[in-house]
């Protein structure tokens, strides 16, 4: 049931915020391995984004992805916060005395989030091909021909099998361990302090909490996101390679050298849009669901 509640919260606050994830997509490939300057700039902020797409692509496709992003939501967090919260109840992320535990929360919530990122990885995978198309207008980059989730499903399993609907999931673990540990720590530690600050105002320190753990994941997570946009959605050549990127490392070395260090923050303003939102929303719901179980499972 943990994981359920936990899957079910983050699917609720994906597709609550899909819009925002399909203009952070959009502003991460923009001027992929070219220097500032050398590249049409389709999309100036956020605001200017959201404008592009509804009028050249179409209002809908602010909704583009959206069934493939919300099964992403579902399969990663039913292992990150699923597993986190059996650990947790456990004490295993706890001081003796109740307390949280800064190392042992880090640690968990980085190996729950691992594991997050290999289940979910195809979906997201299939939901960045989507997301990335646009009218010829404004595309960026690669663009996949995808009609829907299972005509793309189908055409990458034809092209590479079972492995390359895992294709790019080395960048996912990094992803999502990376996200999770500055979600849930931030949150945890925050969450604590804020109870003590307001006692009988659970809300707020409820609010606060979350507000914290959307700053610091969107900054901690930034960096990881954007090598994880462009690694899932290069092409790739006959034998199922990456046409840019051949690792990571790989990706790291080349996004620096061609567009700076500043580049791994590009589109930071659509992401914190995204992810503060999103883990205002997922963390609220989360906790919410939770209380409702324990009350149900008191009253059975």
């Amino acid at each position: 049931m943990d994981m359920l509640l936990g899957g079910s919260s983050a699917a609720m606050a994906g597709a609550i915020c899909n819009p925002l994830e399909v203009i952070k997509i959009r502003m991460q490939l923009q001027g992929e391995l070219q220097s500032k300057g050398n590249y049409n700039v389709h999309y100036r902020n956020v605001f200017h984004a959201t404008y592009q797409v509804a009028s050249k692509d179409g209002i809908l496709a602010l909704q583009k992805g959206l069934v493939p992003f919300v099964c992403y939501q579902f399969a990663c967090n039913t292992a990150r916060l699923g597993f986190y919260q059996m650990v947790s109840q456990r004490g295993l992320t706890k001081n003796p005395d109740g307390s949280v535990n800064g190392l042992r929360t880090l640690f968990w919530a980085v190996t729950c989030g691992g594991v997050g990122g290999v289940f979910c990885s195809p979906f997201f995978l299939v939901k960045t091909h989507l997301q990335s198309k646009a009218n010829a207008s404004i595309a960026v980059d690669h663009q996949h021909n995808h009609s829907g989730m299972i005509e793309a499903f189908s055409t990458i399993y034809k092209e590479g099998g079972i492995r390359g609907l895992w294709r790019g999931a080395s960048s996912m673990i990094p992803r999502i361990a990376v996200a999770n540990a500055t979600q849930l720590l931030t949150f945890e530690k925050s969450y604590e302090y804020m109870k003590t600050q307001f006692p009988n105002r659970p809300w707020v320190a409820l609010f606060s909490a979350c507000f914290m753990a959307g700053i610091f994941m969107s900054l901690g997570m930034a960096p990881f996101d954007l090598v994880a946009t462009r690694f899932y959605n290069q092409g790739t050549n006959l034998q199922g390679k990456g046409l840019l990127y051949r690792t990571v490392p790989d990706c790291v070395l080349k996004i620096c050298k061609s567009e700076g260090p500043l580049a791994f923050f590009k589109g930071w303003t659509a992401c914190y849009f995204r992810l503060g939102p999103y883990t205002f929303l997922l963390l609220i719901f989360w906790e919410n669901l939770k209380y409702y179980h324990k009350e149900w499972k008191s009253s059975s």
